[in-house]
């Protein structure tokens, strides 16, 4: 299929809302739990409801894919969106939000399997790895963008700058006190839009490739018997877990032992976390040109963790900088997990990819049990509990056995060498 640019920008746009509604949950946590006075389990099942989606919906979506096509799934996505975010904006009480949650999680996860392939397709085969880096770059852009946005309404409506865009307008739609609401009626705006956009454009129809497709029930029973299929799926599992458990606690964590603003500079310490995950990730690139993937996963897990504990232990300078810096360390993580586990069987990799992509349900899980221990000790132990998914993490790096390494450069001529 001749490349499309015009579905490829749009695939990118997908990309950045995805992110956009999908990072946010951090940076509202310290105003949502004083809103609704939750304890830290009530605030950890929010994460829950959220991510859960994905352990839900990854596998039926793909089957749904494959009946009904793309587009329709792309706009069937965004109304679950808009639905999700309208409703609470409209009545914002917390077992709407809950429902809400869910809701534009599953939306979120229809998009995740709709739009890889349809980006290979589109943007032509032999420029999909350069496209999906762009898609990443993206993906953490508004990442950045979204925490600061929060910032931009909670700041100028709890302030009273009605004469600021769109703060007066905002003020009137929200309830006193619960000013973050407010992005809730951006997202419902945001995804409207889009589904507005994608009715009047021509998605083209993607055949998916072996290693795409989600396989039959026979390829699932023949992958569970397969121990590194489990182990590899509790990978990704732990991964989400750590991604979540430091991006959905640091703000609280930051105004509860330092005292930090949770709208000002916690959101900022939660959007450059994920500004130095997106600069991490090209790093990441070059260095696995350079290493073998398990090198670059062991060092990049072992100074995430020091991060991490940096974080939890040190003043509130340090905490301030630690928290966001394992982002950068993270950032290599989920694809070299997802690579290192797809070289590791030899067939079926469509199924495998589903059962993989469920394991993004450890960011539901991980955030209930760092909630938990948080009410029965602190909130401190509690985010000690990441020292575990990280840990399993860094176990990977040593008993991961593909049957295919990654390609390393071993001099300047690699470099022009084809590999064929």
């Amino acid at each position: 299929m001749r490349r499309n640019t015009f579905i490829v920008i749009l695939i990118l746009l997908i990309f950045f809302v995805i992110s956009f509604l999908t990072n946010i949950l951090g940076a509202l946590n310290p105003n949502v739990s004083a809103s609704y006075k939750l304890t830290e389990t009530m605030a950890g099942f929010l994460p829950f409801a959220f991510f859960i989606a994905y352990g839900i919906m990854s596998i039926p979506a793909g089957f749904l894919l494959e009946k009904w096509g793309e587009k329709k799934m792309i706009i069937f996505a965004f109304l679950l969106a808009f639905l999700g975010a309208l409703i609470f904006a409209i009545n914002p009480q917390f077992n709407v939000f809950v429902v809400s949650l869910f809701t534009i999680g599953t939306g979120m996860a229809v998009l995740q399997v709709v739009i890889n392939p349809l980006l290979r397709v589109s943007g032509g085969e032999e420029h999909y790895a350069f496209n999906s880096v762009l898609g990443q770059l993206v993906f953490g852009l508004a990442s950045f963008i979204s925490p600061q946005m929060y910032s931009y309404f909670v700041s100028n409506i709890d302030q009273g700058n009605v004469e600021k865009p769109f703060i007066g307008m905002m003020t009137n739609l929200v309830p006193e006190f619960m000013s973050w609401v407010s992005v809730y009626w951006v997202f419902a705006f945001l995804s409207i839009i889009m589904i507005v956009i994608i009715i009047f454009i021509n998605i083209p129809k993607v055949t998916l490739q072996e290693d795409e497709k989600v396989g039959s029930k026979a390829s699932y029973v023949e992958l569970f018997k397969n121990k590194y299929v489990i182990l590899y799926f509790l990978g990704i599992f732990a991964y989400v877990g750590s991604e979540q458990g430091i991006s959905y606690w640091m703000s609280k964590f930051l105004s509860n032992y330092h005292g930090i603003d949770p709208g000002t500079s916690g959101a900022d310490a939660v959007s450059y976390f994920w500004g130095l995950m997106t600069i991490g990730g090209v790093l990441g690139l070059v260095l696995l040109k350079l290493m073998d993937s398990k090198q670059v996963l062991k060092w990049f897990t072992l100074l995430a963790m020091a991060c991490v504990a940096a974080g939890l232990f040190g003043s509130d300078k340090v905490a301030l900088w630690a928290f966001p810096i394992s982002g950068f360390f993270l950032s290599v993580m989920y694809p070299v997990i997802v690579s290192l586990g797809l070289n590791s069987v030899a067939k079926h990799h469509g199924s495998f990819a589903g059962i993989l992509m469920t394991g993004i349900a450890g960011g539901a899980v991980v955030q209930l049990l760092i909630g938990s221990i948080s009410d029965i000790v602190s909130l401190k132990v509690g985010m000690m509990f990441l020292f575990v998914t990280l840990g399993y993490i860094l176990s990977i790096s040593f008993w991961a056995k593909p049957l295919v390494n990654n390609k390393t450069i071993k001099s300047l001529s690699d470099l022009f060498k084809s590999d064929t």
